[in-house]
């Protein structure tokens, strides 16, 4: 059964939801894509996305480590290097990913139509009087 055969909210949809609130994460999202690109170490990924703290990002890989999304390779070198790339499933979840955000980036225009006509619309009955919600 696929998660849209599903009718009821039930505790055996959990997991699902928990594997999709991490990869739709505001920080996951950023993080599978760039990672498809090639691999990075943490400074650069973390400058490559921008505006994430430290702790974010490291909740964030471990995360989609954890999920089997993430390979971390650390090196016992000196000083440590750390690599992170996407596994199989990961490279399979951020081409997902990445259709979607290259949807939003071909449909914003009509995005930003649909929210001028809906905050005119707003506009005006506030400007009447009370709406039904």
């Amino acid at each position: 059964m696929t998660v849209s055969d599903r009718g009821a909210v039930g505790e055996e949809l959990c997991p699902h939801r928990l594997v999709l609130e991490h990869v739709t994460s505001r920080w996951g999202v950023l993080v599978l894509i760039r990672l498809l690109q090639r691999p990075h170490r943490f400074s650069e990924l973390r400058r490559a996305i921008g505006r994430v703290s430290e702790k974010m990002l490291t909740q964030t890989l471990q995360t989609l480590e954890r999920d089997g999304l993430v390979h971390r390779d650390a090196r016992p070198v000196i000083p440590p290097r750390v690599d992170y790339s996407l596994t199989e499933l990961g490279r399979e979840a951020a081409e997902q990913v990445r259709a979607l955000a290259l949807w939003t980036e071909e449909r914003m225009a009509d995005v930003a139509a649909a929210r001028r006509a809906y905050d005119g619309a707003r506009t005006a009955t506030r400007r009447s009087g009370p709406r039904e919600p």
